[in-house]
């Protein structure tokens, strides 16, 4: 069995998974792809970001939550989180892959390092949107992953051909 742990940061189009499963075509071993995607928001994490570094004069304020808004908050991320690592699933099982797949509160580096130990997993796949400013101090899931993971990590982009991602075609196609 070829192992490989998938870390996506939100549901994969058909493009994503077409691509993902094609990287491994040429292996004679059974493929099995393990999806795992984070509860935690990338919006939230945004507007966390920009909070910390504009400061609050600059974002607005939420209003105050009860804990039965937390509660249904979190039931609501989660549910929706495990919705997409569902049809996750469900992709790569129309391409012809073998495939199951988790949400996690977790850290995702730390997760994703777990997941990779117990799957004794032969690689990784960390499938985003471009993140300029990550990117480019090294702070990246990608970037995090490669100095902890002892095996080979590939950062795709999440809806963008194979070419686009190579020519900076794409959307991923930023300047500094």
């Amino acid at each position: 069995m070829y192992d490989v742990v998938l870390l996506v940061e939100r549901e994969m189009t058909e493009l994503d998974a077409q691509q993902v499963t094609s990287l491994h075509e040429g292996i004679d071993d059974q493929v099995a792809y393990h999806v795992l995607m984070p509860v935690e928001e990338a919006a939230a994490r945004v507007h966390t970001s920009m909070s910390s570094l504009l400061g609050p004069e600059h974002t607005a304020a939420p209003p105050p939550l009860t804990a039965e808004d937390v509660d249904l908050l979190e039931r609501d991320v989660v549910r929706s989180a495990q919705e997409g690592v569902d049809a996750c699933v469900a992709l790569l099982g129309r391409t012809g892959a073998r495939a199951d797949g988790q949400v996690t509160a977790r850290d995702p580096i730390d997760a994703l390092a777990m997941l990779v130990a117990e799957s004794d997993a032969a690689e990784a796949i960390i499938v985003t949107a471009p993140h300029a400013v990550q990117d480019f101090f090294h702070v990246d899931w990608t970037s995090r992953a490669r100095r902890r993971l002892g095996v080979p990590t590939l950062h795709l982009l999440e809806h963008e051909t194979f070419d686009e991602q190579s020519s900076g075609a794409g959307e991923g196609n930023t300047l500094i």
